[in-house]
């Protein structure tokens, strides 16, 4: 809600890339875009997943990443993407976030709000198109959720409000008891979780 709406800023539209876009995260934020009026590009991991993205969410196109590298990556999303990328919502970082930044137009927004695919990497990506940020005069912003702490309470109330309203689907995935609380945990990293993993 505060990465897409208070960073990435999207006006009606503008086309939006999210990854992990069938997770918990992914999945409202792209959502939110589009109620705002948004074309929403979203990069998943399996077919089935990619799936649910357009059949149950709403988004406009699907990428899945499996078997791609960031320049297979960035010419998907360009396909995908046609008029380029306004606003990236990015979970993911690595080979993800270089093709999103090989895709973006000018003054594009990224709300980087994870790097995923990063944190239990011994050798990190190596990018190809940082220079986009320059040359696009793109902005990049992180953020963690306490920043917006005080605003919670407003954001929750029209969250609900999209709930009860059908205008926002989500799934989850339940680990039941403590032997199950480390391999559910794990399933975040490998992708195998099925939207909130509880």
């Amino acid at each position: 809600y505060f990465g897409l709406l208070s960073l990435g800023k999207p006006k009606e539209g503008e086309t939006v890339l999210v990854t992990t876009a069938a997770g918990a995260v992914g999945s409202v934020a792209g959502q939110i875009a589009k109620l705002k009026g948004c074309r929403v590009v979203g990069i998943t991991g399996g077919p089935e997943k990619a799936k649910r993205l357009t059949d149950d969410y709403g988004f406009d196109a699907s990428i899945d990443y499996r078997g791609k590298d960031a320049a297979q990556l960035t010419a998907a999303i360009g396909a995908a993407a046609p008029d380029g990328i306004d606003v990236f919502y990015d979970n993911v970082g690595g080979a993800q976030l270089d093709a999103g930044l090989g895709n973006m137009n000018w003054e594009g927004r990224i709300a980087s709000c994870g790097m995923i695919s990063e944190y239990d990497q011994a050798e990190r990506h190596k990018f190809q198109n940082m220079f986009q940020i320059v040359g696009k005069v793109l902005t990049i912003h992180g953020f963690l959720s306490f920043t917006y702490g005080e605003e919670f309470p407003a954001a929750m109330e029209e969250i609900s409000q999209w709930m009860k309203a059908g205008e926002i689907k989500f799934d989850e995935e339940v680990a039941d008891g403590l032997d199950e609380a480390v391999p559910g945990f794990l399933k975040l990293f490998s992708g195998a979780n099925k939207g909130k993993m509880v």
